[in-house]
């Protein structure tokens, strides 16, 4: 019988490298995924609405444009995820990876949120919503393992765990 494969989304955060951490580490962990993202080069995701359907001279209608059409692709992958990611990064806020989150679990998506400690008060609501907040991708992708595989990580000790 061939094994199932899971369909993960992950969202949110485009400027640092956690996707690829992910990548890496389920490729690693010999996990069936396919993992989907939003577009993640800013200037094609604000800009794809006017480059394919035409200019707007307000800025308000170029954003909807774009937004738009981003959204057909967004909620497609969403809809058709078995677990979503959602990546809350330091520096900008980030309405986008909310507004996923929430559309997850309006859908009752499976989510992992993503975030350092010192948005725990700012996103608690989000993180009450998800079946599992993480700190680091490392422990995204420990999960993935202990979700898909049933097993726990070899890299993680019961010690480890428990700080």
């Amino acid at each position: 019988m061939d094994e199932r494969v899971w369909r993960i989304y992950l969202s949110g955060e485009i400027h640092s490298d956690w996707r690829e951490q992910i990548e890496l580490g389920v490729q690693e962990a010999g996990l069936p995924v396919v993992l989907d993202a939003p577009v993640t080069v800013h200037e094609d995701s604000d800009d794809c609405g006017v480059t394919i359907l035409g200019k707007e001279d307000s800025v308000f209608w170029h954003d909807h444009k774009g937004a738009l059409l981003n959204s057909v692709r967004t909620n497609t992958l969403i809809r058709n995820a078995d677990i979503v990611v959602v990546r809350f990064g330091e520096k900008y806020k980030q309405w986008n990876a909310a507004f996923d989150a929430g559309y997850a679990a309006a859908l009752n998506k499976p989510t992992i949120i993503l975030h350092q400690e010192e948005h725990n008060h700012a996103l608690k609501e989000i993180d009450a919503s998800a079946k599992v907040v993480a700190s680091t991708p490392q422990q995204v992708v420990q999960a993935l393992i202990y979700v898909i595989k049933g097993i726990l990580p070899k890299s993680v000790s019961v010690e480890q765990a428990a700080e």
